[in-house]
């Protein structure tokens, strides 16, 4: 009994020295995990300065103004290559119409005579034919005057029995602004949107006839033919 005591005697000491060393043991555990923890939330010091910051803006706005301009004749050159097209198709109509007799010798905007080889410019935009798109009348950026233009006829002969050569020039509808009109064709690069007051379409069709007993074909052939040649 004595010897039993003695042992629980000495035993327990060393349970309280054990308990007390898995408690630092513990301890140092949490406090290395709080402080990695820490270390991990602590914010980083790197990122852009002011003086960074302003030279980048410096040098975004020096790119945004050497490439504004170039951007900017890209887009009317677009215009006005969509302008041209919207042209060539209201010339076409203009031509087929002429073809089907749809717009005869006594209607507005029918093809002048004109012996000149390189007839002049429209002065009166009232005696050429309009090609109203929007509706609104022949004076926004959209519409278009078509000058057509014929040589003359000889004797008493009406255009629409023999057939004649057609020359087509298509205008904007607001180049009629007081200034004279040209008759150089536009193209599609030159000064962006181009000078309104040329022409934006020029071309030449042959009309056949549309009344009368004569051919298309012996009425191109009696126009273009030598004086010794006969068309049969």
């Amino acid at each position: 009994m004595n010897k039993l005591l003695k042992d629980n005697s000495y035993s327990q000491p060393l349970l309280f020295e054990g308990a007390k060393t898995e408690t630092e043991f513990s301890g140092q555990r949490a406090e290395s995990k709080s402080g990695s923890c820490a270390q991990k939330s602590k914010p980083q010091d790197s990122g852009y300065t002011i003086m960074e910051s302003l030279v980048a803006m410096v040098v975004v706005s020096v790119l945004m103004i050497a490439i504004a301009p170039v951007m900017a004749y890209s887009v009317a050159i677009r215009v006005q290559a969509r302008r041209i097209e919207l042209a060539a198709m209201a010339g076409r109509a203009y031509v087929d119409a002429l073809r089907a007799g749809a717009i005869k010798s006594t209607d507005t905007g029918f093809p002048v005579a004109d012996p000149a080889t390189i007839p002049a410019a429209p002065t009166n935009p009232a005696i050429l034919y309009c090609v109203d798109t929007d509706g609104g009348g022949c004076t926004g950026n959209k519409d278009f005057y078509i000058q057509g233009v014929r040589p003359p006829n000889t004797g008493t002969t009406i255009p629409t029995d023999t057939g004649y050569n057609l020359i087509v020039r298509v205008y904007r509808a607001d180049g009629f602004t007081g200034k004279p009109m040209t008759t150089t064709q536009q193209s599609v690069a030159n000064s962006a949107l181009g000078n309104p007051q040329a022409p934006l379409v020029v071309m030449q069709s042959q009309i056949p006839p549309t009344t009368g007993e004569a051919s298309s074909y012996g009425s191109l052939c009696d126009r273009l033919k030598d004086g010794s040649l006969k068309c049969h």
